[in-house]
């Protein structure tokens, strides 16, 4: 039985980032709602209690039932679920008289406390609450404060049971690796056993069982996380695999037969579907993101529908949706989030399909799928692979969807990507594409004045896709394809630079 730490969801931005610090100890973990968490067995060695938008001082606030965890398991709240522990169990928490966000330092630490063994005097910290715990429990053991927070972490006497009101899931907490290491290796007692490897031999035995002899259509899309589900699907199930990808007319130049081309050398059984007109044609005069996003969703579900029928004894539609999609559609577990920007591979299939969904990785973060690809042998043109968006060009297009913008931004994108790799810049970006923008600008080409489109480009760096800072591309690097993109592609005068970080902005512009 796999061992496992579970995180109960109280609807924070940062509950996923605590799952990522956990799985980087080599050690699974899944998050559950807090009003939903799942039976508990041997398997559970531990559990967290995520942050919170709520506060527990206010009359719908999330309260979970922990009468078979407190005391029985050990326990770390965080933020939130610090002041839960102190609020519900005899103690205060108050509205701060200043609202405490960002960097603060340990200003005295017990470091005798199997939590905060290692953890330095000084030590940053990240803050980002409203409340603080102004009063603690009779049983309750201060061992961290700082300088404006006395109560900064705290252990329960006679339990495996602690809270602290920082977030050490963040970068900015510069020793939060080791306090979680304590909390999950030390005081847990996990074996650190959760690798790449063991994910392949545990998914490819769960699929063989769920998937038994029936066949599957997987949605190929060229791109790391699906070929990485493909890869597992046909570890697991063979022939029985049948491998679609389907050209919806908002691919980069060329994608289609490149990327059918590199599927030759995998022995995966593909077939590619020309479907441009169909996607185009349905999108005609939609200028809402949403509305684009759900259209070409539902072109995707019927493209499938037709091809299943194809397919003797098909009953599943494999995708490879992973963690950061779903997130930002809807929360994975029904906890308190918000939708973000729905994502064509995420929220399941209409009545008339009878396919049921399987998706291997939808718990993974992208550098975990990554990883899991090497361990399987994928070569680097696979992995190493910049993430595109399903919809495509669909979505880098603000505004309505025409042939000739879709031709527009594929030239300014090849030149683009290619100018990247050119000049040994794509392994250093985690994601780059261009926009066309729903804008024109005046120009002066020769002794004639212009008035044409305007183009951003967009480079980011991250590690999951869950925040990213825009990337410092070379300024000559930027001039050069500037003027690439103004002298090679009829239609466009102005090129600009997207310097937008997530959060804030998202990765894609719709």
């Amino acid at each position: 039985m796999q061992e496992k730490i579970l995180i109960l969801d109280f609807g924070s931005q940062y509950t996923q980032l605590i799952a990522r610090r956990v799985r980087e100890l080599n050690v699974y973990c899944e998050i559950h709602p807090y009003n939903n968490p799942p039976k508990l067995d041997d398997s559970i060695k531990g559990v967290i209690l995520s942050g919170s938008p709520f506060s527990v001082r206010e009359e719908n606030a999330p309260i979970p039932d922990l009468s078979e965890i407190k005391g029985k398991l050990p326990l770390l709240g965080v933020c939130y679920g610090a002041q839960h522990l102190a609020h519900c169990f005899g103690g205060e928490v108050m509205a701060s008289n200043k609202r405490e966000y960002g960097r603060a330092n340990l200003t005295s630490v017990d470091a005798t406390n199997d939590l905060l063994e290692g953890i330095s005097m000084n030590s940053q910290v990240w803050m980002s609450h409203g409340d603080t715990i102004e009063r603690m429990p009779e049983n309750y053991k201060v061992i961290a404060s700082t300088a404006d927070v006395e109560n900064a972490a705290f252990a329960i006497e006679g339990e495996t049971s602690y809270g602290i009101q920082f977030h050490p899931e963040v970068y900015h907490s510069t020793e939060g690796a080791i306090l979680l290491k304590n909390f999950i290796v030390g005081i847990c007692g996990c074996a650190q056993s959760w690798t790449p490897d063991a994910f392949v031999e545990t998914t490819v035995a769960e699929l063989k069982e769920q998937l038994g002899d029936e066949s599957v259509i997987l949605a190929l899309s060229g791109g790391v996380d699906s070929t990485v589900a493909a890869m597992l699907l046909h570890k697991a199930i063979g022939k029985n695999l049948y491998c679609i990808f389907v050209d919806n007319g908002l691919l980069r130049k060329n994608e289609f037969a490149d990327v059918m081309k590199k599927y030759e050398t995998l022995g995966l059984n593909v077939t590619g579907v020309d479907a441009g007109d169909k996607f185009i044609s349905a999108m005609a005069g939609v200028t809402d993101p949403e509305g684009k996003r759900k259209i070409i969703g539902n072109a995707f579900v019927e493209v499938f529908d037709e091809e299943s029928h194809k397919i003797e004894n098909a009953k599943w539609l494999a995708q490879g949706t992973i963690y950061p999609d779903v997130i930002e559609s809807v929360s994975v577990t029904g906890g308190p989030s918000q939708t973000i920007k729905s994502h064509h591979n995420v929220g399941g299939l209409p009545d008339y399909m009878k396919l049921k969904v399987v998706e291997p990785l939808k718990l993974l973060f992208k550098d975990e799928v990554r990883r899991v690809g090497r361990s399987m042998g994928l070569e680097e043109k696979f992995i190493a692979r910049h993430p595109f968006p399903g919809p495509g060009l669909g979505i880098r297009i603000l505004g309505d969807i025409t042939h000739e913008k879709v031709r527009i931004l594929q030239e300014v994108d090849h030149i683009y990507i290619s100018g990247l790799i050119e000049d040994g810049l794509y392994d250093e970006v985690w994601q780059a594409g261009a926009m066309l923008l729903p804008v024109q600008s005046v120009g002066v080409m020769g002794d004639e004045r212009t008035y044409e489109r305007v183009v951003a480009l967009r480079a980011v760096s991250s590690t999951d896709g869950m925040t990213a800072d825009w990337s410092h591309l070379p300024y000559e690097f930027l001039a050069k394809i500037s003027n690439k993109i103004i002298n090679g592609v009829k239609g466009v005068n102005r090129v600009v630079y997207d310097i937008s970080s997530k959060p804030p902005a998202t990765i894609e512009w719709e």
